[in-house]
């Protein structure tokens, strides 16, 4: 077996296994029809071992890397500068996303009066729901995967409530971290069953749904691609122009071929960090923001998933035949888009936490989990590539602030 061939399996294994329970699950559902549903308890298994294992995960893995800041640092105006790029580029591919999905609705394929779930669950207005996403009524509550966002709040303040502790909080900041490293590994556990699970599940969804979930997801991954695309093409090349004009423009696509090509081959955005860093170099980017920008970039800044998320509300939606409109729904999905962009960075199989997210804000039943799950399997490839490849357009920006818009000009040491 070649050594490329081998990479490539290597990277690429998990989501080689889970698209093979997926066809598995595909062809019994159309060989089997409604008797598939004997067979659903298994994908509730899994479905249930993930839910148990997200909530003290999600809690661990952020007030941990809270508790890790080094209070020492002074990141200054390039970190918050940084930090407005990576925020405002996220939202501009959030926006483009939802602005495709007005033109091209993934709800066209679902015929009839009636989604393809139903949902009888109450309407709330703004107030009530911004209430129930920040916050729970009780510690206890806070265990459930029903209230991710108030978990997630309640996480970012008890690590920064260990940072401020110092040395008398260090027993508890041991304990975090080392219960990081145990939740980690869980989940890791669990998510060698996955092909199973969703296999099963996509079984059972095709079985007893038919054709109608296909036309879903095609018009649903047609959509992912078409703006995926259109965003790597045209807006990283806006936001190059926006940095340092044409000349910024033309620097940015001859050094993006390798970072591109690492992207696509290992599917990780921190394995493309090097790759990332030396093209950083070669477009003239200072050290100084190359070196904080790209790092960070990998885990925190990631334009791709900000697509998948939008994608992924916008099928959930079309399934319980729900329109993705008003303000606070739009405003709901923009900010689960912030977050998943910021948390799944540092957690294996981040993208579930995200999807979880979804399903936790809107108030969807877990039976919508399996189909974000599987779209975000399948669309996990050019997500990693935008998600990769933006961190040095990024820094392009970051540089543009920093250092005025005669940086391009320079000569690249």
């Amino acid at each position: 077996m070649s050594k490329p061939f081998s990479n490539f399996l290597k990277n690429y294994s998990n989501i080689l296994l889970l698209l093979g329970g997926m066809l598995t699950g595909s062809i019994a559902g159309i060989l089997l029809g409604n008797r598939v549903e004997s067979i659903k308890p298994i994908g509730d298994i899994f479905l249930n071992l993930l839910f148990t294992a997200v909530v003290p995960l999600v809690f661990f893995a952020i007030s941990s890397a809270i508790a890790n800041i080094d209070r020492s640092q002074n990141f200054g105006k390039t970190i918050i500068t940084m930090f407005l790029v990576f925020v405002g580029t996220v939202l501009v591919a959030a926006i483009l996303t939802i602005l495709g999905s007005l033109v091209f609705p993934v709800h066209q394929e679902i015929a009839g009066g009636s989604g393809i779930f139903t949902d009888n669950g109450p309407h709330k207005n703004i107030g009530e729901q911004l209430t129930q996403l920040l916050t729970a009524g009780d510690f206890f509550e806070l265990l459930s995967r029903k209230n991710m966002l108030a978990l997630i709040i309640f996480s970012v303040l008890t690590g920064f409530a260990v940072l401020h502790s110092g040395e008398k909080g260090k027993a508890f900041h041991d304990f975090l971290n080392a219960g990081n490293e145990v939740m980690k590994n869980l989940l890791i556990l669990i998510m060698k069953i996955a092909p199973i699970g969703l296999g099963v599940y996509f079984a059972y969804q095709v079985g007893t749904l038919g054709p109608q979930l296909f036309g879903t997801y095609a018009r649903a991954l047609g959509l992912f691609h078409g703006v995926g695309i259109f965003y790597f093409i045209i807006f990283f090349s806006l936001y190059a122009f926006i940095a340092g004009g044409t000349k910024a423009v033309k620097r940015y696509w001859k050094n993006n071929v390798i970072p591109s090509a690492t992207a696509l081959g290992t599917c990780s955005s921190i394995a493309t960090i090097p790759a990332n860093l030396d093209a950083a170099k070669k477009m003239g980017i200072p050290a100084y923001i190359r070196n904080i920008v790209v790092p960070l970039g990998a885990p925190l800044h990631k334009d791709g998933s900000s697509i998948s998320s939008i994608i992924k509300i916008v099928t959930v939606f079309a399934m319980f035949h729900k329109p993705l409109t008003g303000v606070d729904t739009i405003m709901i999905a923009l900010g689960i888009t912030i977050i998943v962009s910021i948390v799944e960075g540092g957690i294996p199989n981040g993208g579930y936490i995200g999807e979880l997210l979804v399903i936790s804000a809107y108030g969807f039943p877990p039976e919508a989990l399996p189909a974000v799950m599987i779209l975000g399997t399948l669309v996990d490839p050019l997500a990693t590539l935008l998600n990769a490849t933006g961190d040095t357009v990024a820094a392009m920006l970051v540089t543009r602030i920093m250092e005025g818009r005669k940086w391009v000009d320079e000569e690249i040491v």
